[in-house]
């Protein structure tokens, strides 16, 4: 059982969707306008947002930066319009929506949608609950066995100086703490991607099954990063 947050102008979309949530044994909250989200957001803490692209005071695209703006984006927000263009849609997902859903919203697509919302929530969740150790600074491709190498908790460390992140296949992932949050984020995005779509000889198909999003949402994705699929494929 979540609570979610269903933001749209139209009445009757939120009564159809609170009635559908809630048979699914969701505590559904429903606001009319971008000023009755934010009330609520603040208020109840909704574990998903269902947010409405076109309202008439303020578009869901602006609410969703507002949030992402002020720290208030913690929670997943699946994007819902029946007029919204591909830009708009890869817009969204890139300031921080988890998904598009496109109206008419099939209820096979709505269900499959909100549960791996809830699903990204938890997990977000524990991984904030889990201690904070100090990070493993490499300054070669090399991890050593030795712990008099590794750096001691309660040490500062330059945040200039790159991490360097090591997969289970060794492979490696180097990135600066000194870089701005976005474009640290799009830069695991890409490697995360690229490695997947590596091991997967290019097959969409595979990692999106892989990886939990709808082939949509990672054809936008890959747009959004800049990943090429198919240049990828032929590396591998």
């Amino acid at each position: 059982m979540a609570n979610i947050l269903v933001v749209d102008d139209e009445m009757g979309i939120r009564e159809l969707l609170s009635e559908i949530l809630g048979d699914e044994g969701h505590v559904v909250a429903t606001a009319e306008n971008a000023q009755q989200a934010r009330e609520l957001r603040a208020a109840a803490k909704p574990d998903l947002v269902l947010l409405d692209i076109w309202m008439p005071d303020t578009d869901g695209v602006t609410l969703l930066k507002e949030w992402q703006r002020d720290g208030l984006l913690t929670m997943p927000v699946i994007m819902m319009s029946g007029h919204a263009t591909i830009d708009t849609a890869v817009e969204a997902t890139r300031i921080g929506a988890l998904n598009f859903l496109e109206k008419p919203i099939s209820l096979q697509k709505l269900l499959k949608a909100v549960q791996q919302g809830i699903s990204r929530g938890q997990e977000v969740s524990r991984v904030a609950s889990i201690p904070v150790r100090a990070p493993i600074i490499h300054n070669d491709t090399h991890l050593s066995s030795d712990r008099s190498h590794q750096p001691l908790a309660g040490i500062s460390y330059p945040t200039s100086t790159p991490v360097s992140l090591m997969s289970a296949d060794t492979q490696f992932f180097t990135t600066s703490f000194e870089l701005p949050l976005r474009e640290a984020r799009d830069a695991f995005e890409r490697a995360y991607f690229e490695h997947h779509l590596g091991q997967e000889g290019g097959s969409m198909t595979r990692v999106a099954e892989k990886t939990g999003l709808e082939r949509t949402h990672l054809y936008r994705k890959l747009k959004q990063l800049g990943v090429e699929p198919g240049k990828i494929a032929k590396k591998g």
